[in-house]
């Protein structure tokens, strides 16, 4: 790879390095421990597990609304990177802002969590798009990978930073509810400060000018957004790929957000929960790379097909364990594919879209990303709660009702199998080479 791409390359992948901090340490590992026994403290479980999927619905349901229009936009100019950065600043200073919201402010903390995923999740959509600017079609699975695995490692040895400091607070002079607040605000510095290696490394190429002269990106991005729908009728093939992917993702996302308050539920002790998701962290790391490399030298759908079916045993076995030591192993099994079917299916989605059109088709992508995480998180909590209210004995008695909110809790992981099997069906369909052709046809029509 010629060095000024290679510059390209690590300024884009340092990105995920830089983001996967919230990712981990705020979204999958510290945010939900805290959020039960600190901002919800004296909530029963399902309930507070109720108001966590909500919460991550309703951030989620914003982006998703969002994320099209603005990646629209982002096709009429140069415009991917700023906005990058402003929704990434806008998630620095929300994750920031989570250090001063006070005991039993549930609601302050759900708002501003919010806020900071508001930021994670609309900066992905122009990540994403400027895939296709820093590889090329030859090394995309690898560099996709790249990212995934930056992002492994660097939101790993930030989360053991933070573990050790939660785990040993006296020895920074602090108490356990103050290192945790404080390692929201190192998540903070690292994001904000890994992300100017994507301001100076990462070159947009200019893109064309828009048909009718306008200068106005965002009537211009609002007309190309309502065109997107139009295309349905000739690319089929892209569609069908993103409704698969809106479904079998939905059921990674879920399990990340909502792997810890499960783990909770089930009566095991927050430390170990936090080891899990290290060990999931750096096996993610070599694994993203390996599936990036499977994706080059087999086959990237076949590659995607064995992911979902791992994330189908994954569910199986999550229902049945007890003991924590079945948690280490899921931990090693989710770090394995997790990484891997991300990144394969964003360079596979790349295959399937017109050029010149990454910034809308990636925003319809995370779009579906964030509709499923919508769907995911508040199925999982609902599930619980309805559950529950079967499950429930009259009159029961505290023994009686630790055991049916651990059936509960079965219950809602029980759920996510729905989805991975019908995404897993769909893509089934997915034909590549026709969605070529489709292109092509399209192509020929427009011009």
């Amino acid at each position: 790879m010629p060095m000024r791409r290679s510059k390209q390359v690590w300024g884009w992948a340092l990105y995920d390095w830089a983001n996967s901090a919230f990712a981990t340490t705020v979204m999958a590992g510290f945010f939900p421990v805290f959020f039960k026994s600190y901002w919800s403290a004296g909530t029963d479980v399902n309930t507070s597990t109720a108001q966590l999927g909500i919460g991550n619905s309703l951030a989620s349901l914003a982006v998703a609304v969002m994320a099209p229009f603005l990646g629209a936009v982002a096709d009429r100019g140069t415009a991917r990177k700023k906005f990058l950065l402003a929704f990434a600043y806008l998630g620095v200073l929300a994750t920031a802002a989570l250090c001063v919201v006070g005991q039993g402010h549930w609601e302050m903390a759900i708002f501003v969590y919010a806020v900071g995923l508001l930021g994670f999740s609309g900066a992905n959509v122009f990540y994403d798009s400027l895939l296709p600017e820093v590889a090329g079609e030859d090394e995309i699975d690898f560099v996709s990978g790249l990212g995934f695995a930056m992002g492994y490692l660097g939101g790993g040895v930030l989360f053991a930073l933070n573990v050790f400091m939660v785990l040993k607070p006296e020895l920074f002079g602090l108490t356990p509810s103050t290192a945790v607040r404080l390692s929201f605000l190192t998540v903070a510095v690292w994001w904000g400060s890994f992300t100017l290696f994507t301001l100076f490394w990462v070159k947009e190429a200019p893109q064309a000018p828009d048909a009718a002269g306008t200068t106005n990106m965002f009537s211009a991005g609002f007309r190309q957004f309502t065109e997107t729908f139009r295309k349905r009728r000739h690319l089929k093939t892209v569609f069908l790929f993103l409704l698969a992917y809106w479904l079998y993702i939905d059921g990674v996302d879920t399990i990340i957000r909502m792997a810890v308050d499960y783990g909770l539920s089930l009566g095991f002790a927050s430390n170990d929960l936090i080891l899990a998701l290290l060990i999931t962290q750096f096996v993610g790391f070599p694994s993203a790379l390996l599936f990036g490399r499977l994706g080059e030298r087999w086959d990237v759908r076949k590659a995607i097909f064995l992911a979902i079916g791992v994330y189908m045993f994954i569910t199986v076995w999550g229902i049945l364990m007890t003991e924590k030591s079945e948690f280490y192993v899921l931990a090693i099994l989710i770090g394995t594919v997790q990484g891997g079917v991300q990144a394969l299916s964003r360079s596979y989605y790349s295959r399937l879209i017109p050029k010149g059109q990454a910034g809308e088709f990636y925003g319809f992508y995370n779009m579906l990303g964030k509709f499923a995480a919508i769907l995911g998180p508040a199925l999982v909590g609902l599930v619980g709660i309805v559950a529950k209210g079967r499950l429930m004995p009259m009159a029961p008695s505290p023994e009686q009702i630790a055991v049916v909110e651990q059936a509960a809790s079965r219950w809602s992981i029980g759920s996510l199998m729905i989805l991975f099997l019908a995404g897993g069906t769909l893509l089934y369909f997915v034909d590549e080479e026709k969605g070529r052709w489709e292109i092509e046809r399209y192509e020929e029509q427009v011009t």
